[in-house]
This record gives structure tokens, C-alpha cells and sequence, in this order.
């Protein structure tokens, strides 16, 4: 057996032997995987493994990032897809620039909120079926970034993926769980056929999962890039980009387009040809905010990232490490900023297509001094009220009606990060919004569009409301840390609106606080739902907060005392990956969150 095939098998053992560590809440059950070449780091270790891959046979973090999440879609489908939305940044290691992927798909151009008055009750629907449904943009990432930045073919990074589509792959326990408790997959029978063939009724741990439709619909990407590029040129030879445009022609332009339209109408959907046809993802300048030393870098429009900057912009103003990690004075603080800094997303974000947002304001020093006095430091208040800004009008959409269910929405979203040799970082976050999204399989294409469209406000007023062709404000939250203007992390976790609760408090674990990336990853976490829900219809949780095991039951008392609506939930807030790269020796340092099958690999 040769040194190749001795590491793959290798990393695989290594992978299966960390997924049967029993979970531990207050101590660190993983180690930090460090390396000096490359790593990467994802929700499940078939993506990681893909991404290593590519790394190993030269290929950057961007095509690594397209082979990791192809996979990713297929081995992460209750989380993830083809059809999925998503909020990627790079670091450009050549330019020395974080540039932002927005891919936020957009509504259908029937979709109008007199259309949902007047057919569907006023309601979208929560995450069942077409009319939920945004249109998917991960096809369009894929071939931005490997157009602008990657080094290899679609076909040589979607290999991995078809593998696996067409011979299958052995499924963890928390996916059997999915497709076990997915009911809507039985509604629609083109979901039932493909998750459920031959009268199949459950799933177990180690079944063999296949998706021969998404590999059909692969080859068909291939063949339209093999076609405009039959040299098979690599990046920076004749063929290279027109193979691309064609490869992602074929889905949004072509007989893959032309499927989802048909299918749509077919079934009630509010999809035409033109909605695909005329869409496309977007290279955006990101925002940012200083965080004692670090530059955390954060997409700016049709998404819940700046949400985090808002917060720590307002946790600058205190000393942290005076008040003693999850202690019951910092937890309060914690917990405060984050209803005020929830109160500025739901007044002022949206797609910037629509909506000026203040960001000169909101990210301004004088934004966080005026919020800090904001906070009764013993006493918990309900729900944040908006910052006010000169000139705007920000509207929150409150419903009064508490969270129907907590972790309604908890398996939504996946996430992979990966940095190379060169130090280009990706932190990329895909998406169907909740749990194998809409729902619906369109046509033979194996693929389930996202159910995004159920974030829309039908409140005209509202800064996210819905309009033809506008993308909703996603929760997705990825982010990258630059240093004194070098590489630093990459960093994201799957969990609606927590994500930047979930990012934030690790991020002040290792900044604050000294912690290595994985001591970090999975030091005890709390979570508020004391905010508009992104879902329709926006219900509330005011005064809530929840804490995981290893939080002292004396610490939860002493914020109940302070008006605090406190409840115990389980060892489970998220699934977060990050690689930080070390700035005194350039060593990556990659951790993986053992609260669900993330791992990470480095070299």
C-alpha cells in the first residue's frame, strides 16, 4: 500500500474513532489539528475529507471550498443542498484583500405581498413547500469563485461529489434522525421517491444514502463546460472561463432552469424560466469592525452577519475579562447587547438593492458608547429597542407570540472553512433555511430548493419586505479576522438566529480570554431568542435565554434574579468550525465542533 493511500486510510480512522468520543461538557473532548501547509475544517468529515483532497493534489482553498461543499450537499442534505442559498468571504492572499460571495437567492418575480394576501392568507408558508422557496445560488458560487479565484475545472472538483451521489455513502446517526422526523419529504412524491424509494420507511445509522439524480445533474454541469472547453484548459488558458460560464449557463439558463420552471407551475410555485434565467450571484465589498486588535470581516447586504459586529462593537466597551468568562455579570452583558444589537438587524438589514443601510453609523464607535449606556447592569430588559439614526426609519416586525418551538429551525444550515498554502481563506455557510428546506424535489434534478422566502416581512414598511426579484435577509453568518492586515481566521456555525450569538462567544473566548480554537469551539454556550424571529411570522421570546450544561445552576439563578427568563437546554447550541492561523509562527490551528459530526483535517 503505498504513503498516499496509507494517510487516506489514515485520516478516515482517525475521523472514525473521534465520532464515537462520548460528549463531555466541560472539558475538551478534541484536540487542535495543526498543520503548516493547509487545512480544512467542516460539519461533516466526507466534506472535509473532499476539501483535503483537492488541497493535497494542488488545488487552493477555492477549489477546495466548491469540492467540499458539493459533497457537503449531498452527505449534509437535511442542512444543505444544490439548492441552497449562502454567504461565503475570501481572503485574497495575492491581493491581500477579504472580498464577499453574496449569495442570497431572490424571490420569483410573482412573488408580491398582494399576491400572499390575495391566494395564500397573508401567510408564507414556514419552510414546506415552492412558496417558501428562494432562488438557489450555489451553483453561480461555485463558478464565481472559481472563475475570479480557483486554479481547477468544475469536473475535476465535482468528482468527489458525483462518487458519492452515485454510489452512496454510509449515514451518521444525526441524519438517519433527520430523514426519520422529515414528514414533509412524504408529502411530495418526488421527495418520497428519492429519500424513500422501493416503500423504504426509516433510515439507520450506516444505510447507504444515494442521489443518482444530483449525479446526472452533475455530469450535465460537465458536459456544457467540456463542450466550451475541450482542451480541458486550467485557469489561465483559452477555454477556461467560457467553460465555466457555460457549465453554469446549463443551470440557470438551460434544461436544468427550464426543469424548474415547468415543475413550478406544474405545483403551484411561483417560479418562471426568467426567475433563473436573470439571476446571478454577486463579488461585494464586506464590512467591518475592530475587535481589540482583530478586523472581523463580515458581508454587508441581504444578510444577519453584521449583526455580530454590532455586538462586538458594543462588548469593546467593556472589560471582559474583569467580569470572569460565563460568569453571571458577563453573561448579562453578553446577553443584553445582543437583544440591542438583534434590534439594529431587524430595523436596518436588508438587501442593499432595496435599502441604504447606516453603516457608517451602526459600525461607529459612538454607535457602541451610546449602546453600552443602553444596558441596566442589573436588571434584564424584555426586547431591544432600535438605535436611532437620522434619516432612517427602521422598523422592527414584532409578533408577540413566543417561539412556537425553540429549535424549530436548529438544522438549517452547514458550513466548511478552509485556508491553503498561499493563505487564501474561504468561510463559506450554504443553506436550505430549515430542515431539508422546502421540501419538495424538483423534478429529476435532485435537488431541494431552500425555503428562504418565509424570512420576508409582508409588512411594506419593513425594511426585509418581500418584493419581486429582492433577497431576503438570510441568517447566514460566516467571518473572517484579519490582523494588522494578514490572514488571521475563518470561523462560522449552522443555527438560524444564534449564528452570530454562537460566533461572537467564540470569538471573545480566544480573544478575551486566551483560549486555543478548540477549547473555544466548545466552552459552554448560552442563546437568547429575545428578538424577532427571522421566520414568518417574526414570533418573539422577550426576557429568554438559554444556557448548555456547564453553566453552574448558581449562575442561572443569580440572572433569573435579574428578570432573565432562564432555562436549561442541552449540550447542543451549534456546530462550529474555524482555522486561525497562528501570527507569530504561521501554523494553522483548525478545531471542529464535536456537538454534531464536524472535523477537521490539516497538513
Amino acid at each position: 500500500m503505498g504513503k498516499g493511500r496509507l494517510l487516506t486510510l489514515g485520516l478516515v480512522l482517525l475521523i472514525a474513532m473521534a465520532l464515537l468520543i462520548p460528549a463531555a461538557a466541560n472539558a475538551a473532548v478534541r484536540p487542535v489539528i495543526r498543520g503548516t501547509d493547509f487545512s480544512v475544517s467542516a460539519c461533516k468529515p466526507e466534506a472535509a475529507m473532499a476539501g483535503y483532497e483537492i488541497l493535497k493534489k494542488g488545488g487552493n482553498a477555492y477549489d477546495a471550498a466548491v469540492a467540499a461543499q458539493a459533497v457537503l450537499a449531498l452527505t449534509d442534505p437535511a442542512m444543505n443542498g444544490v439548492g441552497s442559498d449562502a454567504m461565503i468571504l475570501v481572503y485574497d492572499s495575492k491581493a491581500k484583500k477579504v472580498k464577499a460571495i453574496n449569495a442570497a437567492g431572490w424571490s420569483p418575480k410573482l412573488a408580491t405581498i398582494d399576491w400572499y394576501n390575495k391566494n395564500n392568507d397573508g401567510v408564507i408558508p414556514a419552510n414546506d413547500g415552492l412558496l417558501s422557496a428562494t432562488v438557489p445560488a450555489v451553483v453561480d458560487a461555485w463558478c464565481t469563485m472559481l472563475d475570479e479565484w480557483g486554479t481547477m475545472r468544475l469536473e475535476e472538483v465535482l468528482q468527489t461529489a458525483i462518487k458519492t451521489a452515485e454510489e452512496g455513502f454510509p449515514i451518521s446517526e444525526s441524519l438517519a434522525n433527520f430523514l426519520n422526523n422529515a414528514s414533509k419529504l412524504h408529502k411530495y412524491p418526488t421527495s418520497e421517491a428519492l429519500y424513500f424509494p422501493d416503500g423504504k420507511t426509516s433510515w439507520k445509522a450506516g444505510d447507504i444514502l444515494t442521489n443518482p439524480q444530483l449525479g446526472k445533474t452533475f455530469r450535465t454541469l460537465i458536459e456544457a463546460e467540456r463542450k466550451a472547453n475541450p482542451q480541458k484548459a486550467n485557469k489561465g488558458k483559452a477555454g477556461y472561463k467560457e467553460g465555466l460560464k457555460a457549465a453554469r449557463d446549463a443551470f440557470y439558463k438551460g434544461d436544468i432552469a427550464k426543469k424548474f420552471a415547468e415543475f413550478s407551475e406544474q405545483n403551484g410555485g411561483l417560479f418562471r424560466y426568467e426567475d433563473f434565467a436573470e439571476f446571478s450571484v454577486r463579488i461585494e465589498d464586506p464590512v467591518k469592525v475592530n475587535y481589540n486588535g482583530y478586523d472581523v470581516w463580515a458581508n454587508a447586504s441581504a444578510t444577519t452577519t453584521p449583526t455580530t459586529l454590532f455586538w462586538l462593537n458594543i462588548l469593546k466597551q467593556y472589560d471582559l475579562k474583569e467580569l470572569g468568562h460565563n460568569s453571571a455579570e458577563y453573561l448579562h452583558v453578553l446577553t443584553e447587547s445582543a437583544k440591542l444589537a438583534y434590534a439594529d438587524r431587524e430595523a436596518y438589514l436588508a438587501d442593499m438593492d432595496f435599502v441604504d443601510i447606516p453603516f457608517d453609523v451602526l459600525l461607529s464607535d459612538k454607535y457602541a458608547e451610546d449602546r453600552k449606556k443602553d444596558i441596566d447592569p442589573e436588571k434584564a430588559m424584555g426586547l431591544g429597542t432600535p438605535y436611532k439614526i437620522s434619516g432612517f426609519s427602521g422598523k422592527v416586525a414584532l409578533n408577540d407570540d413566543p417561539y412556537p418551538d425553540y429549535d424549530l429551525h436548529e438544522g438549517d444550515t452547514s458550513y466548511l472553512c478552509i485556508v491553503d498554502k498561499d493563505r487564501n481563506m474561504v468561510s463559506f455557510m450554504p443553506s436550505l433555511h430549515s430542515s431539508f428546506g422546502c421540501g419538495v424535489v424538483m423534478a429529476d434534478t435532485g435537488i431541494i430548493f431552500n425555503c428562504r422566502g418565509d424570512y420576508f416581512s409582508l409588512d411594506k414598511d419593513h425594511p426585509n419586505s418581500l418584493q419581486p426579484h429582492k433577497r431576503p435577509r438570510v441568517t447566514l453568518a460566516p467571518v473572517l479576522l484579519t490582523k494588522d492586515g494578514a490572514p488571521y481566521m475563518v470561523i462560522g456555525s449552522p443555527g438560524g438566529d444564534d449564528q452570530p450569538q454562537r460566533v461572537a462567544q467564540c470569538i471573545v473566548n480566544m480573544v478575551d480570554f486566551g483560549m486555543n480554537v478548540q477549547d473555544a469551539i466548545e466552552a459552554p454556550r448560552f442563546s437568547t431568542r429575545a428578538l424577532p424571529s427571522s421566520t414568518f411570522p417574526h414570533n418573539t421570546n422577550p426576557y429568554d435565554v438559554r444556557f448548555e450544561e456547564g453553566i453552574p445552576q448558581k449562575t442561572v439563578d443569580v440572572l433569573t434574579d435579574m428578570g432573565h427568563k432562564t432555562e436549561r437546554g442541552p449540550f447542543g447550541f451549534g456546530a462550529q468550525c474555524a482555522i486561525m492561523v497562528d501570527p507569530l509562527t504561521d501554523v494553522l490551528n483548525a478545531g471542529a465542533d464535536y456537538r454534531n459530526d464536524a472535523y477537521a483535517l490539516a497538513k
